[in-house]
């Protein structure tokens, strides 16, 4: 049996029109829940609080599953939340989520349940469609702490390239402090927010020329208080992805290496560096027996075996933490998600749904 598209296009089409930034995935949880047991599989619910949980699904012998299919079923907030659906115009499907990743998880879902309808004996696979990833992946550490499986393939956006490297993450979050004053004497005070503006040209500095590699992303800057006065404080949030190879820890220090030297050069700066969710990058051996395997199948479909590396934070990060294996694998491009141009190719996902049935079935 193979993959069924009309199913698949209608599959994905719903999940995109359900609306599901982190934190609220209750309704796209309860109709996932539905579609799985409807197709004959058997979901369990993991809570994760109150009112989210991941949707589980696991062979006959729990135990012996040798690989998980993970996806996350939450996205960013839409940046139009009166045109975030489903859309398709000459094969590209767009919407929100549709490469970050409903599209990924429905081609996981509809290998599933392909599986399910041929009957026999299930392959040593599970599948885990989690929540939260966008956030804190509060789904996937939950995930990890009640399952174990050795190896997973995450349906993250790779243009459907292996990616056996994955980067590092910091979430850095810098202050800086000035004085307070009447916003039309500003010659009384001093701004926070230059400060700031002086660190961040060193921080710009040194991640351009001490750091190859390093992706650097400024994601939010904050003066405090507000209304008409001079800030008195201000706060940077930044991201940094370091390649596979790199130390976070050495990273780290070299931040706050980075941060006492701005104090001591900037008058007045007054800066303090903490550091939030820290991740450490991986890559695995291409000389591993799932990893082998998975470049027959690559063969067998006459697709390019070109691994690569992703260079984004996922929930790659947190499963190679716990000790799994995570290959990241999915359709879609990384370039389209977070933009109000999402889109993929709808032959793509299908290209997907095949590909993860064919490789559950080699195991």
């Amino acid at each position: 049996m193979d993959v069924q598209p009309e199913r698949l296009k209608d599959l994905l089409q719903d999940l995109v029109d359900i609306y599901s930034p982190s934190g609220k995935e209750e309704e796209i949880l309860k109709y996932t829940w539905k579609y799985l047991r409807r197709q004959g599989l058997a979901p369990i619910r993991q809570e994760v609080d109150e009112n989210r949980f991941n949707i589980v699904v696991l062979p006959d012998k729990p135990g012996e599953v040798q690989l998980c299919f993970v996806g996350h079923l939450d996205t960013v907030t839409a940046y139009d939340i009166e045109h975030y659906e489903f859309q398709e115009e000459g094969g590209i499907v767009s919407g929100l989520g549709t490469a970050d990743m409903k599209g990924g998880c429905a081609a996981m879902i509809e290998a599933f349940t392909v599986l399910a309808g041929r009957g026999g004996t299930f392959p040593p696979v599970g599948l885990a469609l989690v929540v939260g990833e966008e956030e804190d992946s509060d789904g996937a550490k939950k995930l990890v702490r009640e399952y174990s499986f050795p190896w997973a393939v995450v349906g993250e956006p790779t243009n459907m390239v292996p990616c056996l490297g994955h980067y590092g993450y910091l979430e850095v979050m810098l202050r800086t402090g000035g004085k307070r004053a009447h916003s039309s004497m500003p010659e009384l005070g001093e701004n926070a927010i230059e400060n700031m503006l002086k660190l961040l040209l060193h921080v710009t500095e040194y991640t351009t020329s001490a750091r190859p590699g390093l992706v650097y992303n400024i994601r939010e800057l904050s003066g405090f208080p507000g209304g008409f006065v001079v800030p008195d404080t201000c706060e940077a949030w930044v991201d940094l992805h370091v390649p596979p190879d790199s130390s976070i820890d050495a990273l780290r220090a070299e931040m706050e290496d980075l941060v006492r030297k701005a104090s001591k050069d900037i008058p007045g700066l007054n800066a303090y560096v903490r550091f939030e969710e820290t991740y450490s990058g991986y890559r695995i051996s291409s000389g591993r027996p799932l990893v082998k395997k998975l470049k027959q199948a690559y063969r067998k479909t006459s697709m390019p075996w070109e691994p690569q590396e992703f260079r984004s934070h996922s929930d790659g990060n947190v499963l190679w933490a716990a000790g799994v294996d995570p290959i990241i694998l999915g359709p879609g491009r990384l370039e389209a998600a977070h933009t109000p141009e999402e889109s993929v190719s709808f032959d793509q996902v299908v290209q997907a749904a095949q590909f993860y049935l064919d490789f559950a079935l080699s195991l």
